[in-house]
């Protein structure tokens, strides 16, 4: 789980925000292991079980997401933002179970799903000392030919939140979410 920056749009650390009587930090990593995740190994915190400190703060999640290599086993692993309380275990599984060696949904990097090779290992490597734009989940998803899965059946769960008023709206949908029937 990416769960680094410095929430600078958001004014707050994004990770300890309250949601359903847990801070996303545990709501998402609940979701992952109820999913099927035997570990959840967190990236840009030091405060936190199976957690990676952030030695490259501002450098964006592709720059974790190499952070992370280290850690990692080579297969399959599913890299998620901390910021999208929405996604369900059912969005998760289809995801993990995608039969590619790297998928996402158009429009959206994260949640991602990531096979681990030696040769995947390179192009992340490759990527990672790059300057930004070039240095992007989106680049690394060209170099590796993803596919981009339908978001439509999960849009509404593919919402994140970087503003207090993307929280707020975030929120307030989930209190009130709008009807199939409204127009």
């Amino acid at each position: 789980m990416l769960a680094g920056g410095q929430s600078s749009r958001m004014g707050s650390d994004k990770a300890t925000l309250r949601w359903g009587g847990q801070t996303l930090l545990e709501h998402v990593r609940s979701q992952l292991s109820a999913a099927g995740a035997s570990r959840v190994l967190i990236c840009g915190r030091a405060d936190v079980q199976d957690a990676v400190p952030d030695a490259n703060s501002g450098q964006g999640p592709l720059a974790a997401l190499a952070q992370l290599l280290p850690h990692l086993n080579d297969g399959v692993h599913l890299v998620v933002p901390v910021d999208m309380p929405l996604l369900s275990v059912g969005l998760l599984q289809q995801l993990a179970s995608t039969d590619a060696s790297c998928a996402a949904f158009a429009a959206h990097p994260l949640p991602m799903r990531l096979q681990l090779t030696p040769q995947v290992r390179q192009v992340l490597e490759k990527l990672s000392r790059l300057a930004a734009p070039q240095r992007s989940l989106r680049a690394l998803q060209n170099e590796l030919g993803a596919l981009l899965l339908d978001a439509t059946p999960w849009a509404a769960q593919l919402r994140g939140c970087n503003t207090p008023e993307e929280w707020k709206a975030l929120q307030q949908w989930v209190d009130c979410p709008p009807s199939v029937h409204s127009n």
